[in-house]
């Protein structure tokens, strides 16, 4: 069983590991003063959710959310815990702490990009379908916006 939790800044470097490992496709983070202060932020705020490996000390995943936004801003999980239903722990705490009365927005790859469709594979399984292109993000690679109609059971 996958225990999502909110992260404490106890996990922050843990975070950074994980960022540092999905660079490739997202673009730099894990050095970048915005990403590392809005990360602090996040957690701070409690917006930040993880899974950890308490006997490994790492992370296995995390999110991070916005209320305001009612959006989805980062998910990641670590390369060795892909495949484990992380990602689906991750993404239901996430969207249970978001306004289900609201649609819920999330800018993942675009379907053209093959590393991509794990993460596409997982929010359509949540209902999540395209809503708009979203150009390139900071790593070059083409994105889109996905959005989730109802989150509530039965809206």
């Amino acid at each position: 069983m996958m225990n999502v939790r909110r992260s404490t800044m106890d996990d922050y470097a843990g975070w950074l590991e994980l960022a540092k490992e999905v660079e490739p496709l997202f673009g730099p983070m894990s050095e970048e003063p915005a990403f590392c202060e809005g990360l602090k932020q996040a957690v701070t705020d409690g917006k930040a959710l993880c899974i950890a490996d308490d006997k490994a000390g790492c992370l296995v995943g995390g999110v991070i959310i916005s209320l305001e936004a009612n959006e989805i801003l980062w998910l990641a999980v670590a390369k060795r815990s892909r495949g484990q239903k992380a990602g689906a722990a991750l993404l239901a705490e996430a969207i249970a702490c978001l306004d289900c009365m609201r649609p819920v927005t999330v800018t993942t790859f675009d379907g053209t990009v093959d590393a991509g469709f794990p993460a596409r594979r997982l929010y359509e399984s949540f209902g999540f379908h395209d809503l708009a292109s979203a150009g390139k993000n900071p790593a070059g690679i083409p994105i889109a916006v996905m959005v989730l109609d109802r989150a509530c059971a039965g809206a």
